[in-house]
């Protein structure tokens, strides 16, 4: 059980501070642990490692509201609840439970990570929520059973959304031209998957989205003759300032 004293002896091992409140920083990942309690107590935490225990609840974490990353990944949580206090949250990592949908996030205006892979989302409607989160700009929906297309609306009314992640879902085959609709659907999106989306990417899906094939092979050489214009102009460069040494040495 994470009991006061189970608490301060850890404090003990890791060499942090044995007066509760004077700590930002706790392990208690790989204890075994099946409840969270007596952390009122740490109302200086501005990070907690959960991961790897046996939770099957989010509670009694009303007194961290300094709280800015919560680490709750494999554990056998299966809804999100009781956030409301942590107003200052900034990352959540959720991965590797059970949870079905996602909501009671809205009240956490702070959030800008929200890490959610390997968990038990289905539909548009189990991820609805997260129209009502407008500050996460880092989502990682990996390893769900969303299939639907249609979670594209969704995600398309996230206005700060710049890293997303969907790899391991039946979706990615479901939407034709999966990348470049994304990258044309997802205004704000800078990485996708496992790979940036480059300016370059952007002009390119935004060209195929208004004239096909064609325009995007256009846009491409467009980008390609700019590149290589810049290297060759950087060579230039290069070959004058050493022509203009050269000069100089013979002058002396």
């Amino acid at each position: 059980r994470m009991t006061k004293k189970v608490l301060q002896d850890v404090c003990k091992q890791q060499k942090l501070y044995l007066t509760p409140y004077l700590n930002d920083t706790l392990y208690l990942h790989y204890k075994g642990f099946d409840r969270l309690e007596n952390l009122e107590e740490y109302t200086g935490l501005k990070c907690l490692w959960l991961e790897c225990n046996g939770l099957t609840k989010i509670e009694n974490l009303e007194a961290l509201t300094e709280l800015r990353c919560l680490y709750l990944q494999l554990n056998l949580i299966n809804k999100i609840e009781n956030l409301e206090h942590l107003q200052k949250l900034d990352s959540l990592n959720i991965s590797n439970n059970y949870i079905k949908t996602i909501e009671n996030l809205s009240c956490l205006k702070a959030l800008q990570t929200l890490q959610i892979a390997h968990n038990k989302l289905q539909t548009v409607e189990d991820i609805q929520h997260l129209q009502e989160c407008p500050s996460i700009s880092v989502l990682d929906l990996s390893h769900n059973n969303l299939s639907d297309p249609n979670i594209i609306t969704i995600l398309e009314t996230m206005p700060n959304l710049h890293v997303l992640n969907l790899m391991g879902n039946q979706v990615i085959k479901k939407i034709a031209n999966y990348r470049k609709t994304l990258t044309v659907r997802l205004k704000q999106l800078t990485y996708l998957d496992d790979r940036p989306v480059f300016p370059k990417d952007r002009a390119c899906a935004e060209a195929w989205a208004v004239g096909g094939h064609e325009a995007e092979k256009a846009e491409r050489e467009k980008w390609e003759t700019r590149e290589r214009k810049k290297i060759q102009d950087s060579i230039d460069a290069l070959a004058a300032i050493r022509q203009k040494a050269e000069e100089k040495k013979r002058q002396k």
